[in-house]
């Protein structure tokens, strides 16, 4: 059961969905609006988004939930019941071929890497910019 009162325990819209009136409509300074209308602007705008939003998630939100669900049920079954055991039964035939594989990587290839990665790490670069 999820808590009613923190709605995004795990915050995953801590940055994006955080839309305040401050990151949409800004005043420099030395032009300024009338603080009255400043203010009307601002509970409009509150208002309208909160409601908005209201409208759109009574309407919206049970037939996406149920999308969602049946979406995300559909790839847990399809993980569950198909690739996992995919994954495993070709883990298991190929072991055989893998193993011997990976001991030629590791003596043949992994030296290589190594050697080239040591190289490259001398190399500096100095870019400028040219007025």
């Amino acid at each position: 059961m999820t808590d009613i009162d923190n709605r995004d325990p795990k915050e995953i819209h801590a940055e994006g969905a955080r839309v305040e009136f401050a990151d949409v409509i800004a005043e420099p300074d030395g032009l300024h609006s009338l603080d009255f209308m400043w203010k009307v602007s601002y509970h409009t705008f509150t208002q309208t988004r909160r409601w908005i939003y209201r409208l759109f998630t009574f309407i919206l939100g049970f037939p996406l939930s149920m999308i969602w669900g049946l979406l995300f049920a559909c790839l847990s079954f399809l993980h569950i019941w198909i690739v996992t055991p995919c994954l495993r039964t070709i883990q298991f035939n190929f072991y055989c071929l893998i193993r011997p594989l990976l001991q030629v990587i590791r003596v043949c290839l992994l030296p290589l890497f190594r050697v080239t990665g040591q190289i490259l790490s001398k190399v500096k670069l100095i870019i400028r910019k040219e007025a």
